[in-house]
């Protein structure tokens, strides 16, 4: 029977071992974790947004990072595959707002015991709390591990899994590419992508904690749109962050360390006409009142502090009394209201690593190595990256399949 070894259990990982066990090979499936799927358990803020139910041809759009790499595993193994997958085990799932997939129990916790009932019933062999420190190649093709720097073990196939640098404790700490690195696998650059960004503004500390629902942002870079994006964001006490942020870093990330200006459209279901007509008739309601006081039925509580300082309107003016270049000054500063991103926070604090093994390296079929026979890398290890919405992780399950069943 031929022996296999999946060194990380992850999202990728295990599906390799659940899908390598299946086809009828031996499996022994490694992790130095204390258990399985760490990550997937703090993924969609411990809800687990595991999928998404957007055709396949949206989903590559929407891997910004080589896309057309994952078009053969996504048509091997995909979404709609995933989610029978899942609820074959009687794990109920659900589609929410665009088009994320999630439990319907709302519990990370239930995809990984999905995934554990698989294990049990193809009876994949675990190992916890244990490392492998290196990988044997003998005449180009795989021999076998070493584990925990002395144990020798031998096999006939490898699938590398372990995962990024995004989220160290994790588990995902770099080993997975010194180990393909050693092997003669090229490693693209390493950045932080869907990751919190940076701002020079002081005032975004007043701001912390700030949710904005149904806005768009717009990213500049030589008067260029190269980003928008409508949904939801957060304050936060070092600049700006949230779904459609996350996303938008991937595009960030390449201007740094140049700043780059993020304009929100607080209001965008409006018109700049729409706008004005609006603060128009909030104007005539509260015509007696000082400015300061005539916001309360347009922006959030915390927002108006800043966007009354922002907007060089003295704040005790009467309502009456502001002139229309103002007003339409007012408008302006709503419909782009502009921050300034210097930064992003660590890789470590990243959701996906962006960069990995490069994929010219590795057989988009099967994610066999083209260097090396029996040696399989899945998931984030590989310079495969998307936006938010369930998109890494369908990555990983994917290119988990393929792996497991070619291995």
């Amino acid at each position: 029977m031929k022996k296999v070894v999946v060194v990380g259990g992850g999202a990728s990982g295990m599906m390799a071992a659940i899908i390598a066990a299946k086809n009828g090979k031996e499996v022994l499936l490694i992790e130095k974790n204390d258990r399985l799927g760490k990550k997937i358990f703090i993924s969609g803020k411990g809800r687990c947004n595991v999928t998404t139910s957007k055709p396949i041809e949206e989903i590559i759009k929407n891997i910004p990072g080589n896309g057309k790499f994952m078009y053969r595993a996504l048509n091997t193994f995909s979404n709609v595959d995933l989610i029978n997958f899942i609820e074959k085990k009687g794990i109920k799932l659900k589609i929410e707002r665009g088009d994320r997939v999630f439990p319907e129990s709302d519990k990370s916790s239930d995809i990984i015991k999905c995934f554990e009932k698989y294990i049990d019933d193809y009876n994949v062999k675990v190992i916890l709390n244990s490392k492998v420190t290196d990988i044997f190649v003998k005449d180009n093709h795989i021999a076998g591990i070493e584990l925990n720097g002395k144990d020798i073990i031998k096999c006939d196939s490898v699938i590398l899994a372990t995962g990024g640098v995004s989220y160290p404790g994790t588990g995902s700490n770099g080993e997975g590419h010194k180990l393909a690195q050693k092997l003669g696998h090229k490693i693209t650059d390493l950045k932080p992508s869907l990751v919190p960004l940076v701002t020079k503004e002081e005032w975004v500390k007043d701001l912390m904690g700030l949710s904005l629902k149904n806005v768009e942002i717009k990213i500049y870079n030589k008067n260029k749109a190269i980003y928008q994006e409508f949904g939801e964001m957060l304050f936060t006490h070092f600049g700006i962050s949230g779904p459609i942020v996350l996303s938008a870093s991937r595009s960030v990330v390449d201007l740094l360390p140049n700043e780059v200006e993020v304009f929100i459209d607080i209001k965008p279901a409006l018109t700049f006409e729409e706008l004005d007509r609006r603060i128009l008739r909030d104007f005539e309601m509260f015509k007696n009142k000082d400015f300061k006081n005539s916001l309360e039925e347009l922006l959030p509580k915390k927002m108006i502090p800043i966007v009354i300082k922002l907007s060089n309107i003295n704040p005790n003016k009467k309502v009456n009394s502001i002139t229309k270049a103002e007003r339409l000054g007012l408008v302006k500063l709503i419909k782009e209201f502009k921050v300034t991103v210097i930064g992003t926070r660590p890789i470590a604090e990243a959701i996906i690593t962006r960069g990995g093994v490069s994929v010219k390296e590795v057989d988009p079929q099967t994610m066999e190595s083209k260097l090396i026979k029996g040696l399989f890398i899945a998931g984030e290890l590989l310079d495969v990256d998307a936006y938010t919405g369930g998109f890494n992780l369908q990555i990983a399950f994917s290119t988990g399949y393929c792996a497991g069943l070619y291995s």
